[in-house]
């Protein structure tokens, strides 16, 4: 242990306190031995500290603070030296702040386009995802501060996310849903990760020690601490035997009291609790050190500016019939939308932040050379119907040479706490825009929106350009592309399916009551559509330019490849050069292609440059659930160069020696994997992949404290099922207005427990039991334990808090 001299210094209780915060954002601080606080802040694109007293999900205002375009956005980049660059200043912000753990950059996959925190999380690609992460985390740390990459581990969706059980084979596991994280870890160096809420094969991640001992910290060299998710803590005895260092926010001291008894009975031995004060004191001290060194402000103007450099390298060309775009100075424009008005910037939940400086198209439009005609909102955001807002927006149609149309996603379509349940835009704005189409059919379609979307309306548009969400600056990004005064460059980090219907996981998703089973395996997102040769709308990878490229002399040397790559059109522009991977198959299943590598590249009109993209040690690999390890299949590979998944510029082949002596499958029982028809997996087929019986999920009886609350349509108490229908129609009302209730969101979702887990000590576990006790019918034994709860906790808090001051 590093702090053996503290350790040995500190009383039971100061050491099972310490591993619980003090309140919503800090640890606990004990000034008898000169241990301060830490202070933890979410930030995977701009720092949200609470001006007043911490709630999580942002019902208090966050003071101001750069808001970048979300990791949804920057993933479209496909640069890793411009996530740095946004790291570091998002370090430097949080440093100013005074915040010392960044809750952030968010990493899970996006299994479902319509998982609600999509907009959070970089792509579908666990490689690209890792990379860019991986960047994040270096520039954040260089500042001082801690990142803590989240949440570990396959955390896929919003509904019922603290009471889901996530099953999947450990060869998926490994490949599609750790990858990312372990790159974050190896090569980001991130000295904190944040657990996630659900369970990972029944054991949840956060007392998971496949995840967080054997994987984590054996396999991977973590040498840092494990934060819980808010509220994500279901057995705190259990978290620091499996090695979680903090329980978040303040559960009180109910937590600490079950340790200590714990190490009383011997359920957890002193060594594992030292283990885990050693690793946070660690990690207290590194970041308390030479506070008066810290700066105490930062350029607002420069960061500003690196927002809008951000998206612009960011936004994604996907039409461009006739060369519409760039638009010639002085065209004549008509600006439509409620979104040219109220951009849709960011997404909604823990990562809402207060911008510094927030634009709009129609304050910025006018500072470019373009004649505008007019600017008019055109629909509601809300999606009713407004005839007076369309007669407007056709009317100054009408005038105009080209029709800017800004439209996309509203707030409630994409939200923290719950999942979209379809992939459409609100049909006010589609209805506007066909009519639009039939006015003046020279439309650009601006498009905001954090995740994939149908779009089979896009024959109504001339030119497509997708900002995501793109920050504070994305609408002078925006005007930038329009006017060519910067080629776009983004390439999606997501595919876009025709439909919903088309995508992977669209029998299994979202998971049935307790039970979430991932039985498309590796066949996320490309890997699907491009194994099965399922027409998409956009392809994963795709974007357009103003210029065009041409690639040729590819060479496959003993560590990487090399091709040349040649700017063959009139203006300067970046491209992505993506390379992709295709394994033998037979012995063991795999998609056609795998994202292996990738470089985004600037040059000059007419400029032809030699490319060199390295192999790594995951270009070759696959996990072999026989053997428990990664091993290199021998046969023949095939290495594409590519400027998207499906648009194959340069391959060759490459025979490759292997390592595995022992196979890990019967091909014949798994015959839609080695096939990649994994729309209609059946259950025999996926217990054979898992290795052992699918857990059913079904609740049956009684609620339990892992129940969440808008499970109390089973309660016994119909004073119970009244509160389950006043917060459903509470949610049902916020929903219809459009605007989500973060809290009521999260109140919704949450299991029984939670309550102990998130009321800062007023609520023990053994009140919880009294509410279980009660919604299941039994009130007044419920009630009576409630009470008696209620006056032993405070009782025993009171003694606690005594033992800590040493009074």
């Amino acid at each position: 242990m590093k702090h053996t001299d503290i350790i040995e210094k500190m009383t039971i209780e100061e050491k099972a306190a310490i591993l619980s915060g003090k309140n919503v954002w800090q640890s606990r601080n004990i000034d008898r031995l000169g241990i301060p606080s830490i202070f933890c802040a979410d930030g995977p694109h701009g720092i949200r500290k609470q001006a007043r007293e911490g709630d999580h999900l942002g019902l208090n205002a966050s003071l101001p603070s750069t808001c970048f375009p979300t990791a949804a956005a920057v993933a479209n980049s496909w640069d890793e030296d411009l996530c740095r660059e946004i790291g570091e200043a998002l370090g430097e912000e949080a440093s100013v702040l005074g915040v010392n753990v960044l809750l952030g950059p968010g990493l899970n996959i996006k299994r479902s386009p319509l998982c609600g925190r999509n907009f959070e999380y970089f792509s579908e690609d666990p490689y690209l995802s890792g990379k860019l992460a991986a960047a994040y985390i270096k520039g954040i740390q260089s500042q001082g501060v801690h990142a803590c990459p989240k949440h570990f581990a396959v955390n896929n969706q919003e509904l019922r996310r603290m009471t889901m059980n996530s099953v999947l084979d450990e060869r998926t596991l490994r490949e599609i849903y750790l990858e990312g994280f372990e790159i974050a870890v190896k090569e980001g160096g991130a000295k904190a990760i944040m657990t996630s809420y659900n369970e990972v094969n029944g054991v949840y991640a956060n007392e998971n020690e496949h995840l967080l001992k054997d994987i984590l910290r054996k396999e991977w060299g973590f040498d840092g601490i494990v934060i819980t998710d808010w509220g994500g803590s279901n057995d705190h005895v259990k978290g620091v035997a499996a090695g979680s260092n903090l329980e978040m926010p303040s559960p009180g001291l109910h937590t600490a009291r079950e340790l200590i008894e714990a190490v009383e009975n011997g359920s957890l031995s002193m060594e594992a609790l030292n283990d885990c004060v050693d690793d946070l004191l660690e990690a207290i001290f590194t970041l308390t050190r030479d506070k008066e060194s810290k700066r105490s402000s930062f350029d607002k103007e420069v960061h500003h500016e690196l927002a809008g450099k951000a998206s612009e390298e960011s936004i994604v060309l996907l039409k461009n019939d006739d060369g519409l775009l760039p638009l010639k100075p002085g065209c004549k424009v008509a600006l439509i939308g409620d979104f040219a008005f109220t951009p849709r910037y960011q997404g909604a939940g823990s990562s809402l932040v207060n911008p510094l400086r927030l634009e709009s198209m129609e304050d910025m439009v006018r500072a470019y050379p373009l004649r505008v005609t007019g600017c008019a909102r055109g629909y509601s955001r809300g999606g009713k119907a407004d005839a007076v807002l369309s007669q407007e927006a056709l009317d100054l149609a009408s005038q105009a040479d080209v029709v800017l149309y800004c439209f996309g996603l509203d707030e409630i379509s994409e939200s923290e706490g719950m999942d979209r349940s379809h992939m459409r835009i609100p049909g006010n704005q589609i209805q506007l825009l066909t009519a639009l189409a039939e006015i003046n059919p020279r439309i650009v379609g601006i498009l905001s929106a954090g995740s994939a979307i149908e779009m089979p309306w896009q024959e109504c548009c001339k030119s497509i350009l997708h900002g995501y969400l793109s920050g504070e600056a994305g609408p002078s990004a925006m005007l930038r592309v329009i006017t060519g005064e910067v080629n776009p460059s983004g390439r999606l980090s997501e595919t876009y399916p025709l439909a919903y219907e088309d995508t992977p996981a669209f029998q299994y998703f979202p998971g049935e009551e307790r039970c979430s089973q991932y039985r498309e395996s590796l066949y996320v997102g490309y890997r699907y559509y491009d194994t099965k040769k399922i027409k998409v709308q956009y392809p994963f990878g795709y974007g357009l330019s103003y210029t065009t490229f041409s690639y040729s002399n590819m060479e496959v040397l003993e560590d990487g490849v090399r091709f040349t790559l040649t700017n063959t059109g009139k203006v300067d522009g970046k491209e992505v050069v993506q390379l992709y991977m295709a394994g033998p198959k037979g012995r063991i299943f795999r998609p056609d292609k795998e994202l292996k590598g990738f470089k985004k590249v600037f040059l000059k009109a007419g400029e032809s440059r030699a490319i060199t993209i390295l192999f790594d040690d995951k270009t070759f690999r696959y996990w072999n659930a026989a053997t428990n390890r990664f091993e290199v299949e021998d046969g023949v590979y095939t290495v594409f160069i590519g400027t998207n998944v499906s648009d194959i510029r340069l391959f060759q082949t490459v025979t490759q020696e292997g390592t595995t002596e022992h196979w890990p499958y019967e091909p014949e029982q798994l015959n839609s994997y080695y096939s990649g028809n994994i729309s209609q997996v059946s259950e025999k087929e996926f217990e054979a992949l898992l290795g052992q019986p699918v857990p059913d999920g079904k609740r049956s009886g009684d609620l339990g404290v892992n129940d969440a609350l808008c499970q109390m349509y089973h309660a016994k108490s119909l004073l119970a099922r009244l509160v389950w229908r006043i917060l459903t129609a509470l949610k049902n009302r916020s929903e219809a207005r459009g605007e989500p209730d973060l809290n009521l969101l999260f109140i919704y979702n949450m299991p029984f427990r939670g309550i102990a887990k998130m009321t800062g000590g007023a609520v023990s576990m053994d009140m919880v039991e009294g509410m279980i006790l009660a919604v299941n019918g039994h009130f007044f034994r419920g009630m009576k334990q409630i009470i008696g709860g209620y006056f032993a906790n405070a009782k025993a808090n009171r003694a606690y808090e005594k033992k800590l001051s040493g009074k």
